[in-house]
């Protein structure tokens, strides 16, 4: 593992957190955008987003059916707006997740969507800077890479070095491969937000 060479920010981002109205907006073009790629329709470009939400991040869609995970694609470190990552991962993980066969028009109503927008990410020399329920791992090594959300760990009740194994495993690596000097790891934090989140608000 490889060490870091800058101090550790409390929360890993550099902005404000997007507030409801923002979050609301991200998870109406997400859904739009899957219904334009299933039913070849032009809308969610058109969708408008708050100006707050247009900086540039990486960030993960996930899709649920009947609580089982059915589609999760994403972007580490983005070169584009927050808006437009979304809209193509929302895409992406209905139609291209290569774990799952593409989402089909009659089960949109079905879909639950969650949106992971990621901090920077932050290089680290030890298990202990991780913080379960708080940090995701990126792991590269050997020409691969792997990573896992913050609320992985959280859901399988994992402790770090659990949480680096199972990376390791995302990366087609050797469970302990993160013990090595020359492997690079780093965490990031997200801001986590689902469709769920507002049903009854």
């Amino acid at each position: 593992m490889r060490a870091g060479s800058e101090s550790l920010d409390e929360n890993l981002f550099n902005r404000p957190p997007l507030s409801e109205t923002v979050r609301r907006q991200l998870l109406f073009l997400a859904r739009q955008s899957i219904a334009d790629a299933l039913f070849r329709t032009v809308t969610a470009p058109f969708v408008a987003v708050d100006s707050a939400a247009r900086f540039k991040s990486g960030a993960f869609v996930t899709l649920y059916e009947d609580e089982k995970l059915r589609g999760c694609i994403g972007m580490v470190e983005a070169l584009e707006n927050l808006p437009l990552v979304v809209m193509e991962m929302a895409m992406a993980a209905a139609t291209r997740d290569p774990r799952f066969e593409a989402v089909a028009p009659d089960e949109l109503v079905k879909l639950e969507i969650e949106i992971s927008v990621l901090s920077k990410l932050h290089p680290i020399e030890s298990p202990e800077e991780i913080e379960i329920g708080k940090h995701g791992v990126l792991l590269r090594a050997d020409g691969h890479q792997g990573l896992l959300l913050p609320q992985v760990a959280t859901s399988a009740g994992w402790a770090a070095e659990e949480l680096l194994s199972a990376t390791c495993r995302k990366a087609s690596l050797p469970k302990d491969r993160w013990q090595k000097p020359d492997c690079e790891t780093f965490i990031f934090s997200a801001e986590i937000f689902a469709e769920a989140d507002f049903r009854d608000a």
